[in-house]
């Protein structure tokens, strides 16, 4: 399953490291079990959007790791992904950047045939330049947020709503970021996604640790912080996401949590229905 890792900083930069492979698998024989690539986004001080990615094959000796990733930054988007769709390079390693935002996805969608088409129908068509299912949910997501006048809420909900109408799906857990704000998605109950509230800090260093993720900033001894992830990480108090629930994190930290999905998707779709390749990717 991939693993998504979002963290906002509030309005002061902070420096943070990232290991995004820092518990690596060691079973040869479970080649599903690697990942098929890293990624790290970022905002950088200027509020221009970075991107670190790193396409792993999963045939690769599953001994490697990555070499850590110091930061500074107000917002972050990692990634970990198991190949659902898609071939193994970088274009369609997460997170991907489209009209300075940057997008990390979880979970599986089909109908892609006709996703495409929508996405013709919207105009956006040459913001998908892989093959995922994630880059197409992002570049719908991106237009319906331009039909929205910049508003990313909205463009978020109409998107997926369209996707829980019209495609069949496994799950959209989504990250999305600008310099300024955090948007997280879980939908619909297929995978967990976690909240980290960690506004009232006092002397306590960040320092987080899941099976494939690890993020360390001494930076956030004092400052407060809100953090993202697909997976409870050591040592903190985890509030699991509701299904259907969008949770908006804004520059000053508030938080605003709103269920907007309350039924499942139309067509929500059951693990023996993937491909082998997507069913495997998609295990915990």
């Amino acid at each position: 399953m991939c693993r998504l890792f979002g963290l906002h900083a509030g309005a002061e930069p902070v420096t943070a490291t990232f290991w995004l492979l820092d518990a690596p698998d060691n079973l040869l024989a479970q080649s599903r079990r690697n990942p098929d690539g890293t990624g790290l986004g970022y905002f950088d001080a200027t509020g221009n959007p970075v991107l670190h990615k790193e396409p792993v094959a999963a045939w690769q000796d599953s001994e490697f790791s990555t070499e850590a990733h110091h930061v500074t930054a107000t917002t972050f988007v990692a990634h970990v992904r198991y190949a659902s769709t898609g071939a193994l390079d970088v274009a369609n390693t997460h997170p991907f950047l489209q009209d300075g935002r940057i997008f990390a996805h979880n979970g599986v969608v089909g109908g892609l045939e006709e996703l495409d088409a929508r996405i013709r129908e919207m105009g956006v068509e040459e913001l998908v330049g892989g093959q995922t299912d994630s880059e197409r949910v992002f570049a719908l997501i991106t237009a319906a947020i331009r039909a929205r006048d910049g508003d990313v809420g909205a463009g978020i909900v109409d998107a997926v709503g369209w996707l829980a109408e019209n495609s069949p799906l496994y799950a959209v857990n989504l990250l999305l970021s600008t310099a300024t704000d955090s948007w997280a998605l879980r939908y619909p109950e297929t995978h967990e996604l976690y909240l980290l509230d960690r506004r009232d800090v006092a002397d306590r260093r960040l320092q987080l640790r899941s099976h494939r993720i690890r993020a360390e900033s001494e930076h956030l001894t004092s400052q407060p912080a809100v953090v993202f992830a697909s997976e409870p990480m050591d040592g903190e108090h985890w509030q699991l996401i509701a299904p259907g629930e969008l949770v908006h994190v804004d520059a000053g930290l508030d938080i605003t949590r709103k269920l907007v999905f309350g039924d499942p998707p139309r067509r929500q779709l059951r693990v023996e229905e993937l491909t082998a390749q997507a069913a495997a990717s998609q295990h915990p």
